[in-house]
């Protein structure tokens, strides 16, 4: 059975998706290990309804920079459990060296634009002030940069007239938890 690490810095919707995809048993794997920035977020209550174990990563008092020292201790962690794979769900957190080095092309993210457009922080809201008239989301690689990794599957999602940043991040969110599980399934050739 193949091991999933889960980094989340929010609510966990994209957490709990991969975790009723294997309920459900249309996902093969077991998620071993939810590790979340921010100290009270609701990924923590998430994770407990499933008997998820939780914790708080350690960013050494940085309110968005990820130290190479916590990312070192992580990647050790992990590679120490056994993760096959490190899915980032909501996590708001640029990933650097230390983790890359160690789970190489074994780092996934869910980015809510359809890049190259729109990366790093409200896409959504890009799109809506860029007059976009589709937007939608899309799950890649982790590479160094910012929502710069290999493209691996996107779902499209229209802009429509009436449309604010909040009803279409709202659909986008519906298709990132349909998108994600099975790309995660496939990445795991489950």
């Amino acid at each position: 059975m193949k091991k999933i690490a889960i980094l989340g810095s929010g609510s966990g919707s994209n957490m709990q998706a991969i975790a009723d995809a294997i309920a459900a048993g249309s996902l093969e794997a077991e998620i071993i290990y939810v590790g979340c920035d921010i100290e009270g977020a609701y990924i923590f209550e998430r994770a407990e309804k499933f008997g998820l174990p939780c914790e708080l990563i350690d960013c050494h008092g940085f309110k968005q920079k990820f130290p190479q020292e916590a990312q070192a201790a992580l990647a050790q962690k992990l590679k120490n459990m056994g993760v096959d794979l490190i899915c980032l769900a909501g996590f708001m957190r640029l990933v650097g060296q230390p983790l890359l080095d160690h789970f190489p092309n074994r780092i996934l993210n869910i980015h809510p634009s359809l890049l190259p457009a729109y990366p790093g922080l409200h896409a959504w809201e890009q799109a809506i002030t860029d007059g976009a008239t589709e937007s939608g989301c899309t799950v890649h690689y982790v590479d160094a940069g910012m929502d710069t990794g290999e493209i691996i599957a996107q779902a499209k999602v229209p802009v429509v007239i009436g449309d604010t940043a909040k009803s279409l991040h709202t659909r986008i969110q519906e298709e990132e938890r349909k998108l994600y599980p099975l790309v995660v399934g496939q990445v795991l050739g489950s």
